[in-house]
């Protein structure tokens, strides 16, 4: 009997050293072997093709439970592995928010398919934890709760949210930094500037957007939070950041906080995205202009940003269609990441290397997870294959989200997600869903070891 379940040969297989011409071992869903490995209860061939560390999307919203009409689990990970994503991070604000331990083991049950969970689809073929949002009335649970199995720790809304799930005073910002130890996960925009602000909307126009929603709501939000975060010796991430003066000052306190930028916001530029794309380019925070998203690349080749998730936030074409400011802000993103970061990769704007840090090991770093983000011999055997050289276009009926929709329909990229695989398990091949959705809870290190 083969000693090897599964074998990955013929590649170019991208390790902490360098890439590789190696084949890789798996056995019972972990790598066993990198090197020349023999025979294997299953080869799959890879020549041609590069071997990356599967990739993590550490911001998605999967919107179930309460808002499946846009989105469920199941639907948003088939999305995540047709787009190279092994694994993601799924957001709080659903109905009901996810903001106590019955909640977060209702996700768990729901993304395994379990019976009488009310899964809307089966269960998640992506490994996958959620967060538990801070609120008004539950900062003094959350050292508690951010420990919970499949937990990816705690999530702030400091605008941008209503109810229950927006904190925006400095004094309950502080009761939940000072509750609990794990990272946490912060949305920085400043809530009462943009309430002040609300007069800049104009009416059926996005492109004012950004202007309501401007860079000093982000960078007030910012400031505050790396002051508070450092008050209270607590690390923080701080998501979706959208300009150069917020990366510059993230770069002055790496020693307690890291950051995130999006593929939209790399990609798109306000001048041009708003006339072609009206309300299916809001989101907050927003779409700015082209000197913005070309400051993130500045300091992103820096070394600024430390991961780089989508924040997939789908919205039917329906609520989209609804005139500024009553449309809703986000869009898709799960399964054009990949695809979009290679691209920029063929056009030399960022190296192979950098594009794994920000998408594997970077989100194993920042959060502590156990076992993923690297290939090397006791990991999980997390794999995403592509082809870098494959010219395609981004077409609809490639999209597997409940949305339908993506800003980047019609856009012809170089690089190409091959193949998922998660835990040894073939999620996707050549744009084929696997047998089955295999799955199952992220491990964290603050979990596992205390």
């Amino acid at each position: 009997m083969a000693t090897i379940d599964l074998k990955l040969s013929g590649g170019t297989v991208h390790l902490p050293g360098g890439p590789a011409r190696v084949d890789v071992g798996v056995r019972n869903g972990r790598i066993v072997a990198i090197g020349s490995i023999g025979d294997a209860g299953r080869t799959i061939d890879c020549t041609g093709l590069d071997v990356l560390p599967g990739v993590i999307d550490t911001q998605v919203h999967f919107r179930e439970p309460g808002l499946t009409h846009k989105e469920d689990l199941a639907s948003g990970s088939r999305a995540a592995v047709l787009g190279g994503v092994t694994a993601v991070f799924e957001m709080p604000n659903t109905k009901p928010n996810t903001d106590s331990a019955a909640a977060i083991a209702d996700k768990l049950a729901r993304a395994a398919g379990a019976p009488g969970s009310g899964s809307t689809g089966g269960a998640m073929w992506c490994d996958h934890a959620f967060y538990v949002g801070a609120t008004n009335a539950n900062a003094a649970e959350l050292a508690e709760l951010e420990r919970l199995p499949g937990t990816a720790g705690v999530k702030i809304f400091m605008g941008a949210s209503t109810g229950d799930l927006l904190v925006s005073e400095d004094s309950s910002l502080a009761d939940v930094l000072a509750s609990g130890h794990r990272r946490v996960a912060i949305h920085a925009e400043d809530e009462a500037r943009m309430q002040a602000r609300l007069d800049q909307r104009v009416a059926g126009d996005a492109s004012s957007h950004p202007v309501w929603r401007d860079d000093e709501s982000a960078l007030l939000a910012t400031r505050r939070i790396l002051a508070l975060a450092r008050a209270a010796r607590r690390r923080i991430h701080v998501l979706h950041v959208t300009t150069p003066a917020e990366l510059e000052l993230l770069g002055q306190n790496k020693d307690i906080a890291t950051c995130e930028v999006t593929p939209q916001h790399l990609t798109l530029a306000g001048e041009e995205a708003y006339p072609r794309l009206g309300t299916l380019a809001q989101m907050n925070p927003p779409i700015r202009s082209g000197a913005h998203r070309d400051g993130l690349w500045s300091w992103l080749n820096q070394g600024v940003p430390d991961v780089i998730g989508s924040d997939h936030a789908p919205h039917t074409l329906e609520e989209k269609a609804n005139a500024y400011p009553n449309s809703p802000s986000g869009m898709p993103g799960v399964q054009t990441l990949l695809p979009l970061l290679l691209d920029h990769v063929a056009a030399g704007r960022m190296t192979l290397q950098r594009l794994i840090e920000l998408t594997s090991a970077g989100a194993q770093r920042v959060f502590g997870i156990t076992g993923k983000g690297r290939i090397v011999v006791g990991y999980d055997a997390d794999f995403t294959v592509v082809d870098l050289k494959k010219q395609w276009t981004v077409e609809q009926p490639w999209l597997a989200s409940k949305a339908g929709w993506s800003p980047f329909t019609g856009m012809t990229l170089t690089g190409k997600p091959v193949g998922t695989i998660v835990r040894g398990e073939t999620a996707m091949w050549e744009d084929e869903l696997g047998a089955a959705p295999a799955g199952k809870p992220i491990r964290f290190d603050a979990v596992e070891f205390g």
